[in-house]
């Protein structure tokens, strides 16, 4: 079932960000554009090669005003420690989600129930939080930073010109389209 149009699920779970720990909740995230970046577990291989990607385009996200949020159901002691032991997670500056309890997991529909870890989902969601697109692949593939940003670039181009599509490839400043009768079979 899609999830495309449907609103995150009402939540409060702590983080570690900016060396501490502070809670998170989803009225935080009215009024801006949010990425949830699902991943297995700390202390893992594919997913510190993720989250290092995702730290080196932060200033870009941010400046789209959009936040990042990583999310795995480690706890929010266990993200501090992973930070405190490793290079590449000492770079990341968003928020990490700490979700022990699953509820963000099972509100987006990635947990996977046997094993206790979330799948590797990745989730925008507009300002009025709602989830405008996403994808979830399998937990041996990473994930590329660069086209979640161009798809990022894209969906808030379309909602603030909503007579107007991107077609494949679309990157920031090029041309879109304008649906019409007149580009039917021409394209």
């Amino acid at each position: 079932m899609s999830q495309i149009g449907k609103e995150i699920v009402d939540f409060e779970v702590q983080a570690f960000v900016n060396n501490g720990f502070e809670t998170v909740k989803k009225e935080d995230l009215k009024g801006k554009w949010s990425v949830f970046f699902f991943y297995p577990a700390d202390f893992t291989f594919v997913c510190p090669t993720e989250l290092e990607d995702l730290a080196n385009k932060y200033d870009e996200f941010k400046a789209a005003n959009c936040e990042i949020y990583s999310v795995s159901t480690d706890t929010h002691f266990v993200h501090k420690a992973w930070h405190d032991t490793s290079d590449t997670i000492k770079k990341i500056k968003y928020p990490m989600l700490a979700d022990p309890t699953g509820v963000l997991a099972r509100g987006f529909d990635v947990m996977i129930e046997d094993a206790g870890l979330a799948e590797r989902g990745t989730f925008i969601v507009n300002p009025q939080g709602e989830i405008v697109a996403y994808e979830v692949v399998a937990g041996n593939v990473g994930r590329n930073a660069d086209e979640l940003l161009r798809r990022l670039q894209a969906l808030q181009f379309v909602a603030e010109h909503p007579a107007e599509v991107c077609p494949a490839k679309w990157e920031k400043g090029s041309e879109t389209l304008q649906p019409s009768i007149d580009l039917v079979g021409k394209i």
